[in-house]
């Protein structure tokens, strides 16, 4: 243990007590390093880069206290961060009484940290332990002071850091009972923590009755995305695939744009026909059709992507992108996606729209109509959708006005 003790690694001198000033983005480019150099010697020494993880998860949150964390992107970055060491550490061939100092550590900087960054280390308490024995004595440890935390009594009850330790010390112990009466203890139906009663049910083979259990966490505090990749987990692990897809893989893969929620479906369904993903996808959002063009561009879905961006507003600068990049491999739809751009800026929609975004959809437009052979009458398509412009500022007709002979 000395040897991974001595290591010398090069985050460290980076991750001081508050290293980091208030701007996000150089601690996340440090965040990132120190992971990646963690996974580099992981490769050939996993006990000292088990070493190192635990060095770097107790020095993080110091480190960024000064940090301004309202844009969510640096607990974002620790979270991911999280995500690939817990494995790490984990998986890592370490003795008994040295797994028994790192979980030591790692609760000490857990129950100091006040921001606090490394909360979700409590998520993956149960598999820090490492095996059942040790997960089960943790779980022994911290249970009396969830009872209490969670009593009926005024005076007794109150907030303990180590609840979702505990809950997940007791799934990994496989103590499933435990974790349902445990639960039951709890004063309101909070998901953080009824998804460990998820977990047991369906650990135990009680599919049926973890999906009841996670429907009945809805309420006020719920998170429906995050109920439904519950209940889409146990139905998948049931080899249940149709029914997964059915009732919550359309919420379960929600992305952070329409083109990313439809790639994490049809990722996870590869079974599944993309234009009855997008169909479907399409349904759940009525009134923002014309936001999935990318969506159905991306699965070659090409007329459907036109149809879509007919019908509500999509922005012009996607448009334009589609018109340009097919110009030369689809030319009738770079078309018809370089006349919806110009239709959509003539409509008035576009966030910050300038002239140059309104010359490059007139130049990529015209572009793949030389590529399509059909210049001139796409020329007079455009010059009769701007003659149509309404009153009004009637900017487009400013830009091309001169263009087009208007």
């Amino acid at each position: 243990m000395a040897k991974a003790e001595a290591y010398q690694w090069e985050f460290k001198a980076r991750f001081r007590r508050h290293a980091f000033g208030w701007k996000s983005q150089p601690a996340i480019t440090r965040i990132k390093q120190a992971v990646a150099e963690l996974k580099k010697v992981a490769k050939r020494q996993p006990e000292i880069a088990a070493e190192g993880a635990v060095v770097f998860l107790e020095r993080v949150s110091p480190a960024l206290e000064r940090v301004d964390s309202s844009s969510g992107t640096i607990g974002t970055a620790v979270n991911n961060a999280i995500a690939e060491l817990v494995p790490l550490i984990a998986s890592a061939p370490a003795a008994a009484e040295v797994r028994k100092a790192w979980l030591e550590r790692l609760w000490a900087a857990y129950q100091d940290d006040d921001i606090p960054y490394i909360e979700w280390l409590g998520d993956h308490w149960g598999a820090l332990c490492a095996s059942k024995e040790v997960a089960s004595a943790w779980a022994d440890r911290l249970m009396d002071t969830v009872r209490m935390a969670w009593s009926a009594e005024p005076g007794l009850r109150g907030f303990f850091t180590g609840t979702t330790n505990c809950l997940s010390a007791l799934v990994a112990a496989e103590r499933y009972d435990d974790v349902l009466a445990l639960l039951e203890l709890a004063p309101n139906k909070m998901w953080h923590y009824r998804q460990y009663g998820v977990k047991a049910l369906s650990a135990n083979g009680q599919k049926v009755e973890a999906i009841r259990y996670a429907e009945d966490s809805r309420g006020l505090n719920d998170s429906p995305v995050a109920i439904a990749r519950a209940c889409e987990e146990v139905l998948l692990s049931a080899g249940l695939t149709d029914e997964a897809y059915r009732r919550y893989g359309l919420t379960a893969n929600q992305g952070g744009t329409y083109l990313a929620t439809f790639r994490a479906v049809a990722k996870k369904y590869p079974h599944m026909l993309a234009g009855q993903i997008l169909a479907d996808l399409v349904t759940t959002t009525p009134g923002d059709e014309g936001k999935w063009f990318a969506a159905a561009k991306d699965a070659g879905l090409y007329d459907d992507a036109l149809a879509l961006a007919r019908r509500t507003p999509c922005d012009p600068r996607t448009l334009t992108r589609a018109a340009r990049d097919y110009a030369e491999q689809q030319p009738a739809f770079a078309v018809g996606a370089g006349l919806l751009a110009l239709y959509w800026l003539v409509q008035g929609y576009g966030y910050e729209i300038t002239s140059a975004d309104v010359w490059d959809a007139y130049r990529a437009t015209l572009a793949a109509a030389e590529r399509h052979g059909s210049a001139a009458d796409v020329t007079e398509r455009i010059r009769k959708l701007v003659a149509s412009e309404g009153a009004g500022e009637r900017f487009v007709t400013k830009v091309l006005g001169r263009e087009l002979r208007l």
